[in-house]
């Protein structure tokens, strides 16, 4: 039973729920599951709280109506928000504390039509590895990965949807390079926000309300004599350029950048109006990453998944495949997964690459010049772990869209 459960039919809450205590059992019992986040959302009978585990929601317990505006307030104390203000979103950050195992909170509120909605992001400082071996990466991605990164310039992106581990590998990726280079390396990041502090990295944060935006926080970092820059994000047209800029002037680049494959990105870039020559010039590398959830070791079984996805599954790997699937237990929550790791797709920027970048070939035919290269797709490497036990035939599919196979 949850810490939460058992406060709630104790005799203390009878007397009558301290909101604070009830909170507290809320994120202890979010910590001790190893969620991501919590979702506190009033339905239309009830205020539903949930927890994300290895990128799934799961119900957690379900609380009278009457409480939300308490729960809200008591959120927006630890986030020092506005107490008062319920009709305009608001966002906010906790910091470490002592009886919640040192975690940080960021704590979001957006007000909807039956109350306000939160959600918590948790962030486990001593659960947090920058180890870019201890990924999941396979070996010949973690070697290509590692060479790029070596590079004294260019431009490397990578693409995934939200929570998909971008952030993660690039922190890897960075602390990797103080760990080679020491104090010999110059290396600053502009994000948004500053996730996690790194040490011997200048991080800056975005702030729009004082106009301190991508564009110009990066034409200032220009002028400080960096070796490798972080960038959060390319959302717009100006910010590209002056990345794809800094690629081509002797620094190492590191983004993220929203596109629906590894291929995409280029399509997108020259949407932005970023000249082809530019791109082909500037970008080594682009890695796409998604996050599956691996099958519990402890109530895993052989299983034959459904005939429609079995077609999906080459002829020649059918026989030789090992298909697994956990049936919950106590140790995984009763989902049959712990845990998480990485799935990724690696496209290099070789020269027959830049060839067909220059001739604005559309993505299909890049993602066909790539694989001609030899690149494996991200459905080719989920496809393996599924055959080694690792993963469902179904989590593959869940993770990586149809138009990726």
């Amino acid at each position: 039973m949850s810490e939460t459960l058992r406060y709630l039919q104790s005799e203390t809450a009878e007397a009558g729920i301290e909101i604070g205590t009830l909170v507290k059992y809320l994120l202890l019992d979010a910590i001790k599951a190893g969620a991501s986040d919590i979702h506190i959302e009033p339905w239309e009978s009830t205020l539903v709280v949930r927890i994300r585990l290895n990128g799934v929601l799961t119900e957690l317990v379900h609380l009278p109506l009457d409480l939300m505006e308490k729960i809200s307030g008591r959120f927006k104390v630890l986030a020092n928000l506005v107490t008062y203000q319920t009709s305009l979103p608001q966002e906010g950050h906790a910091p470490a504390d002592p009886e919640l195992g040192g975690v940080e909170l960021r704590i979001s509120i957006f007000p909807t039509t039956r109350g306000e909605k939160i959600v918590v992001r948790i962030f486990d400082p001593s659960n947090r590895s920058f180890d870019l071996a201890a990924l999941g990466l396979d070996d010949d991605i973690l070697q290509q990965f590692v060479k790029l990164i070596s590079k004294p310039s260019g431009l490397i992106l990578l693409t995934g949807p939200t929570g998909s581990g971008k952030t993660t590998t690039i922190y890897s990726a960075l602390y990797t390079l103080v760990q080679r280079h020491g104090p010999a390396i110059s290396i600053a990041t502009v994000e948004d926000p500053v996730e996690f502090n790194l040490p011997m990295i200048a991080q800056a944060q975005v702030n729009l309300a004082q106009e301190f935006t991508y564009p110009m926080a990066l034409r200032s970092l220009m002028r400080q004599d960096p070796q490798v820059i972080m960038v959060g994000e390319i959302r717009d047209a100006e910010t590209a350029a002056i990345a794809v800029q800094a690629g081509l002037t002797g620094h190492l680049v590191i983004s993220t950048i929203h596109s629906g494959s590894t291929a995409g990105i280029f399509a997108r870039l020259i949407n932005m109006d970023i000249e082809p020559f530019l791109l082909s010039s500037s970008i080594t590398g682009v890695l796409g990453v998604r996050l599956i959830r691996k099958n519990c070791r402890f109530c895993s079984q052989p299983y034959e998944p459904d005939a429609g996805l079995m077609r999906l599954v080459p002829l020649e790997d059918r026989e030789t495949a090992t298909f697994r699937r956990g049936n919950g237990c106590d140790q995984c929550q009763n989902t049959g997964f712990s845990g998480r790791t990485a799935v990724v797709e690696l496209l290099t920027v070789d020269q027959p690459f830049r060839d067909a970048v220059m001739l604005k070939l559309p993505t299909k035919a890049l993602q066909e010049v790539a694989t001609g290269q030899g690149m494996q797709t991200m459905w080719q490497r989920g496809l393996r772990r599924v055959y080694t036990g690792q993963t469902t035939l179904e989590e593959i599919m869940r993770v990586i869209s149809v138009d990726e196979l």
